[in-house]
């Protein structure tokens, strides 16, 4: 329930009264007093006034019934709650401790029999007795204090319902059905019958005494008929015998259990749920108030029996609860059933509530459905914190905030201060439109939004005070309270602080003037004139507001002050200051919040004087002093007056003084001569001892000489110097004198560089004392470069040519010689590459002069020399004979070429010429370069045919440059093709492969052996050897019978598999290489098998694996092959090995293989090479039959027909072979009815049927004694082997006849007839492998069929259809029945070993698992070696030793006095007993069950009960019902034998013989005595029906009669005698 919430009356019930009147109840009526005053106010005869009398009457009359109706429900509730609470009180004192671990239901409500049903049918109101139909039962007085009814034991009395039990009195309740009987409540009651007796017959009770064994057992017997069985219901879902739960699994409910009691240590572990609630908790969304709300809550039974509910409603009174809704009658919830309740919320008023709902149940712990009331109003999206931040006190802030509407009907919301609600007057928040709580107002103060639709709220802060406020406002949404909103800010004042000063602040000194009003002074040290200085200044802003500023420059104000006199500043005057040298940048912006701001105050003198300012910073909008704001705002005046005000004041002065320069040196003299042009640099520098840096420019002189000073521009700073580099060059020769001028920047004069130099012309040379060109060749131009270098430091211009005088010489005008270039300019210090080419027009010796002329320098002369000729070249041998040649191989040979001059000589050889030029290719290295003079060089020739034949019109030739003719080369041999052989390393034949060439009439054969075993892996070498020089690829594969391995790009490793390794890992994806463990053999076997399975995955029963399939077969090399045979299957197998070596004929080598096995196993056993033994163990003779089921596993890819038989194995047998005749197929498929059907001959898959030998199944009952490895599913393939001859036996009788659905008997056998066709007479001789027999070893079925074969057997004789046996499919299993069943031991053995074989025949069906011509032939039946299992069993007698106590054997010795008591008034007992005991031991090998078989007066009284767990009773009619017990082996039994002497036996003495018992004798003895001798023989009967009897062993009992009795006192001996004997029944 919300807090705050007023808390109503619990029994005001107007809630109810609204809902079931609605409007009626809740509606405006008019008041008492106005209606009487309307009745008064009239006068005479009205009818309206009579009518209004009548019906008001009326309305106090009903409205007297409704508040007594009113005040008897509230009475009734009240008085039921009392009486609820006091019931269980009582309970809990009666119960202890132990009333929580009880897990009992609450108590029943009383509140029907309380309440006056007749008063509210009246008030036509629904009353208890309309809804529940039971009647109240009837109850005696109480007498007294009595044991609870919960504690007490079940009683044979009438069981109360849980409603009915609260109206009886304390002592009897319901609850006492729902506990189970216990001994000592048993014991209390047989007591009460006792006494009961006691008090009718006192005299007999007295006479008799009770023995404690007697009264022990009498009271056991009377137990015995009252424990029954408790229902599951009542016990809870944890227990034992308690229902399960449907949705908690029992291994988790046990574990949850365990760890409960680990941690309760009263152990109450009553956790399970019993009931699942839906949904878990209940929540009301709602609006308005007064409104009823409903939701279902779904209660399921979730455990495995019917349970009882019951709900505590709520204590809250908007929460009720309606009736239940029940699947049922009687309020039984069965299980996986519901139950459902409505669950009623009525809100007195809008706000949140809490209550739950208790769910009781009789079993379980009770559990709470929550139940929850939420208020669902219009939600505006306000946050609960605005803050406005800081503003200057004075000043207005306004903050706006977007609010939005995301409920889903339209809200009006309100906003008022939050001491102002509750408002007396809702229409004062409704009406105004600004809120105002000092120093806050929020505008507007009414919202209606609808839904999605937004909304912005301004709040407005102006404080007057530099403090922190805060105020909280309320947010209503239709008058009532959502949520709360609070409003912060800061009201603040101007607060700058200046923090730092570069240099720091100075202080005024001592008669010094400063400004009256600045508060820090900052001086500046003495500057030079248009000099600037800095200074950095920190002002923070200790506001948390931004604040504008702008800086202004005034003129300081100088009044002095006379002593003990104050300023007043109302009189200072801001005169700005324009010449002033002070700058601040920056000059205006923004002071951050609580931020420190850098200014930089810049000092720039003009002029040589002092200077004085003020700095002042004017802060611009500030408001006024604080006023009524409050006023304004009412008055709608948002704004407030501004003015610019002064924050802080700062004094500045400053200083000037004149430059201090000083040149080091002050004069530059350059020593020597220097060349022209060339640039000499000389350093110097200018010292700056002024106050402030200076900026200097230099001159530059360019007449006549170029002077320079490096840098020409710049700035020394303070107490600096400057190095300079001054740079001279001169135009022309001679000396210079001149003065350089730098001039300063505000500097009254500049400073002078005096300079003096001498200059001088440039100088060539060149790099080559002569030209020579060497030996040329007639008309070749040839060329020689050189170098010409200035070694001066100026250009120098130049021409080169010819000698006049040489031309003259030889009487030419035109000068041979190019000269390239032949004029130019050489730079200072630089060279000149100059090219001289030469054009021979005749053979001649050339010598001359070039001429090398300067400009203003000295000039030079080069020699040049010249030998003109033309070149000749020849070959060694113009023959070239190559001895071997393969074709496609390159062969190489070589040849020499001499140059016969001493010119260089170019040479390049041609195409090949001739026939066969176009089938062969030529390489010469090198093909073409320059023989050097007189050179003999020798060439590569490598050469590479294409033909096969000799070479005989084939010429190479080769081109000199400047020869007129060619050279040829002539070149011939013999070319030979590619030539393979292949044989086997044992030498059993060669083929050999040759283009062209016949067949080797020597033919190849791999026969991998006719005694391959089935699973094997036959490995064998083929060898490649390549006797020619040509390399060529090799591709071998088998023809039909390939290996299937993943291609290399799926994973598989390229380098295959190492088949000679004893163990090996492919690369593949299905066979990871890597490994960090040792390798075992089971894995090795299961990689190898793995391995092999993928190679056959192609499902043809072998395949012959090659490595390496692929290669290159080099020039004469040896490759050896080796071909791995793999098989899963057997069969005849051929097949040709395709050899392809480059583009030679494929060459098919023969391969075959004869694989002999049976592929099926036993998966008991796995594949192993010696056949399975299923052995049966040791069975009694003549015992019921073993069962063993086997299953036979087929890893061959075909599907294989098994025909079973089974031979029993003698030892004396001396037969060696059997002569078997037939009359058709020796095993051909049959149908459900044993018939011979048509072989299907297809690949198609066979229909499914049942063939069972019912003769092969001993008839009998069989009994659980199923001695075989695994009892459990001996006895449950047992069974199985019973269901499948049941179901045989169903649907086909010896007599039925299987017809197609639409025709007769006859048309079947005639199509039978013809499908069959003709069938052919065989006779076979094989070795003699034993009897066939089908006992005492059978198999079931005969042919092997699918595990459905069962569900195909029923739908057998609807469809009416024959359908064909099932084989053992391939890649699959299949399960067949084996049986033994125990023959009967002749008495003279002791002991009968039994050995049988069975041998199943495979037949294929499918064609082409038979054959595949000229690949594959598969024999079947009796060809095919069978599948061999062979059976071990041992038979024995049943034989059970007896152990006595005395070795005279069982004596029993009875007098007639027995049966008298010991006191005589108690009268004669009717029987006395004598026990002795016997123990049974088992020395056998197996399992016994067996029957002890005694008639009266003798009896087995009692057994080990341990030794008899696996008791069974039989099926026969009488002999069969006496109780059968189990022995197992070395183990024994305690068997009790009683004798009864009863007054019955004293009747034997009169009797004729006839009429005696068997066994019984009257013996009269001299001394007039009588004796009754019994004999009578134990009898074990073993489960086999035979017999056995203890031999030599005397079971005697003799009764004596004396006394009373009679008239002469006789003795009654009995006495018995046994002897071994055996029998079959």
């Amino acid at each position: 329930m919300a807090e705050g919430s007023p808390r109503r009356d619990p029994q005001d019930i107007s809630h109810v009264l609204a809902v079931a009147f609605k409007d009626l109840y809740t509606g405006n009526v008019f008041e008492v007093d106005m209606t009487t005053n309307y009745i008064k106010s009239q006068g005479g005869d009205n009818v309206y006034q009579d009518e209004l009398e009548k019906l008001l009457a009326e309305c106090k009359s009903r409205l007297t019934e409704a508040d007594k109706a009113e005040k008897e429900i509230i009475q009734a509730q009240a008085r039921a709650k009392y009486e609820e609470k006091r019931v269980l009180n009582q309970m809990k004192i009666d119960a202890g401790e132990d009333f929580h671990q009880l897990g009992l239901p609450p108590v029943a409500s009383s509140f029907r029999w309380i309440v006056d049903n007749e008063l509210l049918r009246k008030n036509n109101l629904i009353c208890p007795e309309d809804y529940i139909t039971e009647k109240l039962p009837l109850a005696k007085a109480p007498k007294g204090e009595s044991e609870p009814g919960y504690l007490k034991g079940a009683r044979k009395q009438r069981a109360f319902s849980l409603d009915e039990s609260v109206y009886l009195s304390d002592s009897v309740t319901s609850v006492s059905s729902t506990l189970s009987s216990t001994p000592d409540s048993s014991l209390e009651a047989k007591t009460i019958s006792k006494k009961t007796k006691a008090s009718q017959k006192p005299v007999r009770k007295e006479r008799r005494s009770w023995k404690a064994e007697e009264l022990s057992e009498y009271l056991s017997r009377l137990e015995k008929r009252q424990n029954y069985l408790k229902n599951p219901r009542f016990f809870p879902p944890n227990t034992l015998d308690g229902g399960k739960s449907l949705v908690i699994s029992q291994e988790k409910v046990e574990e949850i259990i365990a760890r409960r009691k680990a941690e309760d240590t009263k152990g109450d572990t009553s956790f399970v749920p019993v009931f699942l609630a839906s949904p878990p908790s209940v929540l009301f969304s709602y609006d308005k108030a007064g409104q009823v709300y409903e939701m279902t809550v779904e209660l399921r039974n979730i455990t495995s029996t019917g349970q009882h509910v019951r709900l505590i409603p709520p204590t809250t009174s908007v929460f009720f609860i309606w009736p239940g809704k029940y699947p049922g009658k009687g309020g039984m919830i069965a299980p996986g059933m519901a139950c459902q309740y409505t669950v009623l919320f009525i809100p007195e008023y809008l706000g949140e509530y809490e209550d739950y709902i208790l769910v009781e149940s009789q079993v379980s712990e009770s559990f709470v459905i929550p139940i929850q009331a939420k208020v669902s109003l219009p939600v505006l999206t306000l946050p609960d914190f605005i803050d406005c931040g800081s503003c200057l006190v004075g000043g207005i802030k306004t903050a706006a905030v977007l609010c939005r509407n995301e409920g889903v009907r339209t809200g009006k919301f309100s906003i008022m201060p939050e001491k102002a609600w509750p408002a007396p007057d809702s229409g004062v928040a409704d009406t105004a439109d600004f809120v105002i709580q000092d120093p806050f107002g929020i505008q507007p103060a009414v919202l209606e939004l609808a839904p999605g639709q937004n909304a912005t709220v301004e709040v407005v802060f102006f404080p007057s005070l530099p403090e922190a406020s805060q105020q909280t406002f309320t947010i209503l949404c239709d008058n009532y309270p959502i949520n709360n909103v609070t409003v912060t800010g800061l009201g603040e004042v101007i607060a700058l602080e200046l923090l730092f000063v570069t240099g720091g602040e100075s202080k005024a000194q001592l008669g010094e003037i400063t400004d009256a009003t600045a508060q820090h002074l900052i001086r500046f040290e003495p500057q030079n004139p248009q000099s600037t200085k800095e200074k950095r200044l920190l002002i923070k802003n200790s506001t948390h507001l931004e604040l504008p500023f702008f800086w202004q420059i005034t003129k300081p104000n100088l009044k002095p002050l006379i002593p003990e006199e104050t300023a007043d500043f109302t009189e200072v005057k801001n005169n700005q200051d324009p010449e002033s040298a002070f700058s601040l940048n920056p000059e205006q912006g923004i002071l951050l919040p609580c931020a420190d701001h850098e200014f930089i105050l810049t000092y720039a003198p003009q002029e040589l004087k002092s200077y004085h300012s003020v700095l002042q910073m004017v802060v611009r909008d500030i408001p006024e002093s604080p006023c009524s704001i409050e006023e304004r705002m009412l008055q709608n005046i948002p704004e407030c007056r501004v003015e610019d005000v002064i924050a802080l004041e700062i004094e500045v002065k400053g200083s000037t003084e004149p430059f201090h320069l000083l040149l080091e040196p002050y004069a530059i003299i350059i020593p020597g001569e220097n060349f022209i042009g060339v640039n000499i640099k000389k350093t110097f520098k200018l010292w700056n001892n002024s106050k402030t840096l200076i900026k200097y420019t230099w001159e530059i002189i360019a007449d006549c000489v170029i002077i320079e000073v490096e840098p020409r521009t710049g700035v020394i700073d303070v107490n600096g110097c400057c190095e300079f580099v001054l740079a001279i060059s001169g135009s022309k020769p001679g000396a210079i004198s001149r003065n350089l001028l730098c001039h300063i920047e505000q500097g009254p004069e500049p400073v002078v560089l005096h300079i003096e130099a001498v200059f001088k012309g440039p100088f060539l040379c060149i790099d080559v004392p002569s030209l020579r060109f060497g030996l040329t060749k007639q008309g070749e131009t040839v060329s020689r470069t050189f170098e010409i270098k200035n070694l001066s430091q100026v250009p120098a211009l130049w021409r080169m040519q010819e000698s006049q005088v040489f031309l003259a010489q030889r009487n030419e005008e035109v000068s041979t010689f190019t000269i390239q270039p032949s004029a130019g300019e050489i730079p200072p210090l630089g060279l000149c590459t100059v090219s001289v080419y030469f054009t021979s027009l005749q053979c001649q010796h050339l010598q001359t002069v070039l001429e090398l002329e300067v400009e203003n320098g000295e000039g030079s002369h080069l020699p040049v020399f010249v030998e003109v000729q033309t070149p000749q070249a020849c070959l060694i041998s113009s023959h070239l004979v190559f001895t071997e040649i393969y074709t496609g191989v390159p062969v190489k040979a070589a040849i020499k070429l001499f140059n016969q001059t001493l010119l260089p000589a170019k040479y390049l050889w041609g195409k090949l010429l001739g026939s066969q030029a176009a089938s062969c290719s030529i390489v010469v290295s090198p093909a073409s370069g320059t023989l050097g003079p007189n050179e003999e060089k020798e060439f590569c020739i490598e050469l590479s045919a294409n033909i096969v034949g000799e070479l005989k019109d084939l010429t190479l030739s080769c081109s000199i440059e400047d020869m007129a003719e060619p050279l040829f080369l002539s070149i011939s041999g013999e070319v030979k093709g590619l030539h393979v052989t292949y044989s086997v390393p044992s030498g059993s034949g060669v083929y050999s492969d040759e283009g062209q060439m016949p067949q080797s009439p020597c033919e190849l054969l791999l026969d991998f052996g006719s005694e391959v075993a089935l699973s094997d892996v036959v490995k064998h070498q083929l060898i490649l050897t390549n006797l020619s020089a040509i390399s060529a690829p090799f591709t071998l594969e088998a023809e039909y019978f390939s290996a299937f391995l993943l291609p290399p790009e799926q994973g598989a490793c390229p380098s295959g598999f190492n088949l000679k390794s004893d163990f090996f890992f492919p690369c593949s994806p299905s066979y990871p290489v890597k490994r960090r463990r040792p390798v075992t053999e089971h894995a090795a076997r299961k990689v190898k098998s793995e391995f092999a399975a993928a190679l056959l995955s192609q499902g043809k029963g072998a395949a012959f694996y090659i490595q390496p399939s692929t290669g290159t077969l080099e020039a004469f090399q040896q490759f050896t092959i080796e071909i791995a045979a793999y098989n899963n299957m057997w069969g005849e197998y051929q097949d040709n090995l395709v050899c392809k070596v480059g583009d030679l004929q494929p060459k098919l080598i023969p391969m075959q293989m004869t694989v002999k096995g049976c592929p099926i196993f036993l998966q008991l056993t796995g594949p192993k090479p010696e056949p399975p033994i299923i052995r049966f163990g040791t069975q009694i003779s003549g015992g019921s039959p073993v069962l063993q089921r086997v299953q036979l596993n087929n890893p061959s890819p075909f599907d294989i027909r098994l025909d079973l038989e089974v031979y029993n194995e003698e030892p004396d047998d001396g037969k060696l072979v059997d002569l078997l005749v037939f009359f058709g197929h020796p095993f051909p498929p049959v149908d459900m009815a044993g018939k011979e059907t048509a072989s299907s001959g297809s690949t198609s898959e066979s229909e499914v049927v049942l063939k069972l030998d019912p003769a092969a199944i001993p008839c009998g009952s069989i009994y659980p004694a199923l001695e075989t490895t695994d009892e459990v599913e001996q006895d449950s393939s047992m069974h199985i082997f019973q269901g499948i001859q049941e179901q045989f036996q169903e649907s086909y009788s010896v007599d039925e006849k299987i017809d197609p659905p639409g025709s007769d008997s006859k048309e079947m056998e005639i199509s039978s007839q013809d499908s069959a066709g003709e069938k052919n007479v065989s006779v076979l001789i094989r070795p003699h492998e034993g009897v066939p027999a089908d006992s005492p070893y059978s198999v079931a079925p005969r042919q092997i069929l699918s595990p459905d074969v069962l569900v195909q057997a029923r739908r057998i004789r609807a469809l009416n259809t024959l359908s064909r046996p099932q084989v053992v499919p391939g890649g699959g299993s299949s399960d067949v029945y084996i049986s033994f069943t125990p023959l009967v031991l002749p008495a003279t053995e002791a002991e009968l070993r039994c050995d049988g074989l069975l041998l199943g025949f495979m037949s294929l069906d499918d064609k082409l698992a038979r054959r595949v011509p000229n690949k594959v032939r598969r024999s079947h039946g009796y060809e095919a070696p069978p599948l061999r299992v062979h059976m071990e069993a041992v038979l024995r007698h049943p034989l059970l030793e007896l152990d006595m106590d005395h070795d005279r054997g069982m004596v029993f010795n009875s007098v007639a006095s027995d049966l008298l008591p010991a006191r005589p008034f108690f009268g004669v007992l009717t029987d006395t007993v004598n026990t002795q005991s016997l123990k049974l031991m088992n020395c056998t090998k197996a399992r016994l069950y067996f029957r002890l078989f005694l008639s009266m007066p003798f009896s087995l009284s009692s057994m080990d009960p341990k030794k008899n767990t696996e008791a069974s009773h039989s099926k026969k009619e009488e002999r069969e019902q006496q109780l059968q017990h189990v022995l197992y082996p070395q183990q024994n039994m305690v068997v009790k034998v009683s004798f009864h002497t009863t007054l019955e036996l004293l009747r034997y003495q009169h009797l004729p013989e006839t009429q005696l018992l068997p066994g019984c004798q009257v013996l009269q003895l001299e001394s007039g005595e009588r004796k009754l001798k019994f004999n009578q023989n134990l009898v074990i009967e073993y489960s086999n029906y035979t017999t056995q009897v203890r031999s030599n062993t005397d079971y005697e009992a003799i009764v004596t009669i004396s006394g009373m009795l009679e008239e002469k006192p006789c003795k009654l001996h009995l006495r018995g005698q046994g002897v071994h004997r055996g029998k079959v029944h």
